[in-house]
């Protein structure tokens, strides 16, 4: 493995967060609330960090697979690492390990939170636990590829093990410019999701807050009672309906903007995405219609709670831990199918359960006849084998990593409906789960154990599963000069 381009690319990306630490460092300043000089310091380590990393260029920048999952790996464990910083310096999480949960939480857009009073938090630190959310949402690297020159097969290595989704593209012919599109449609989306917020009455600082965690699908609030805080329908609608578009593949976005209206809307995840919302909304709207009254006021709740459970948001309106038994296992089950790939939302994704689905489908058709020709296909064309067999691979491990941190967990004998909840609303990258990690609870009960299960199951989430797995496995010895393409 060229160590010398792993250290130094994630020399660069650490000095990236040094200059995204003096933002928040700016909020401090602007509402004085005392912890601007432990923003300064992390910013300090951080940039001490990143140079010591890459103060020097290496001669050889040859990357492979390997190169590009242990840049990821170890990028997502720096930049959380030193991002927990401030909340420590300052006091205000008095636990590491709790700064730690909070900040890798906040990276990976899952929302599981260790404080149990938001509103007491110092504006600087509320500023930077909601924009690790914007950072995380499209990815750490994809913002680095925008921002830093890169060679175009160093950079693909780096995107394939950070984007979501079984099949990862470019949108134009350079990797660093496609980087540069997402991030615009990006940048676009929550800044147009800010003035609406905005005029919806909301103050320029929630507002802030509540864009960064919508565009990541996080769901961190600076409110305890998160988005139920806001009595206003008019900004329920607003958050629901953009937290459905930030689980949409940004491939969409950049097709609407080309006018290429036919590849857009021939995307069968979309379709399905968008229909299994739909459905969901309805289902539950019904159920809890004795609960709230008008069926207009349960529409409005079912889509917000099925917008934010399946696009993994995690912004709550209700304790819809108290709805029927049926909303609750419809929500559950959101948890695990997720948004779409190639969006900032978490989960299975829908195009990998897709293919899972029609792989299994012409399966049987072989089974009952054996001499029949099947291959999978999506939007009207062939998914090689290797993707479809990738997708059984990443559902297996996925299953077994899952029933390993249930089984961790229950060593804290809490009640299994919790603790199940909380693997899958971490693992998911969801945040609220169900009873004691529901809208209303937190995770600050868990013992360190649990706790630290719970943040690798949050970085196995966001990362789906391989480049964690394979940039922190040990190298394994290569027999004569075979090299790891």
């Amino acid at each position: 493995m060229n160590s010398a381009i792993v250290f130094y690319l994630i020399g660069l990306i650490v000095k990236v967060e040094a200059a995204l630490l003096l933002v928040p460092t700016a909020i401090s300043v602007i509402y004085k609330d005392g912890v601007t000089a432990e923003f300064l310091l992390s910013a300090a380590i951080a940039y001490l960090v990143g140079w010591l990393l890459s103060r020097k260029k290496p001669t050889d920048s040859t990357m492979y697979a390997r190169e590009g999952f242990t840049v990821v790996a170890l990028v997502w464990i720096i930049l959380s690492a030193i991002g927990a910083l401030p909340f420590y310096i300052s006091r205000e999480i008095p636990s590491y390990l709790d700064c730690l949960f909070e900040v890798v939480s906040g990276f990976t857009t899952t929302g599981a939170s260790i404080l149990t009073e938001v509103e007491s938090m110092s504006p600087g630190l509320l500023f930077w636990r909601s924009f690790t959310h914007w950072v995380g949402g499209m990815g750490v690297l994809v913002f680095a590829m925008a921002i830093l020159p890169m060679a175009d097969k160093r950079a693909m290595h780096l995107m394939r093990a950070e984007v979501p989704g079984p099949i990862v593209g470019k949108l134009a012919p350079k990797l660093h410019d496609t980087a540069k599109i997402l991030y615009l449609i990006y940048i676009g989306l929550t800044v147009t999701q800010f003035i609406l917020l905005m005029l919806g009455g909301m103050p320029a600082f929630d507002s802030a807050i509540h864009a960064f965690g919508t565009a990541g699908t996080g769901g961190f609030s600076c409110k305890n009672a998160s988005i139920a805080a806001y009595d206003s329908a008019y900004i329920h609608w607003v958050i629901t309906i953009f937290m459905a578009l930030f689980g949409v593949n940004f491939n969409i976005y950049y097709y609407l903007l080309m006018k290429n209206f036919r590849s857009a809307f021939k995307n069968e995840e979309l379709w399905w995405y968008f229909g299994i919302m739909a459905a969901a909304s309805l289902a539950i709207a019904v159920n809890i219609m004795p609960m709230i009254g008008s069926f207009g006021s349960s529409l409005r709740y079912s889509a917000f709670q099925v917008s934010t459970i399946m696009t993994t948001t995690g912004f709550a309106t209700a304790d819809f831990h108290m709805w029927p038994t049926f909303s609750k296992g419809l929500l559950v089950l959101l948890m695990f199918i997720g948004a779409s790939a190639g969006s900032t939302g978490g989960g299975l994704k829908v195009s990998r359960l897709l293919i899972i689905g029609k792989a299994a489908k012409n399966e049987i058709k072989r089974m009952l006849h054996p001499r029949v020709v099947t291959a999978v296909s999506m939007d009207g064309k062939p998914v090689g084998e290797g993707t479809a067999s990738g997708a059984f691979m990443y559902l297996a491990i996925y299953v077994f990593i899952a029933a390993a941190s249930v089984m961790v967990l229950t060593l804290d004998g809490y009640d299994l409906e919790t603790t199940f909840t909380a693997m899958t609303a971490c693992l998911n990258n969801i945040g609220p789960g169900l009873n004691l990690v529901g809208p209303t609870g937190n995770y600050s009960f868990f013992s360190p154990l649990s706790k630290i299960v719970l943040i690798l199951d949050m970085l196995l989430g966001r990362l789906e599963i391989f480049p964690l797995i394979l940039g922190l496995a040990i190298p394994m010895p290569r027999r004569g000069k075979a090299k790891n393409k």
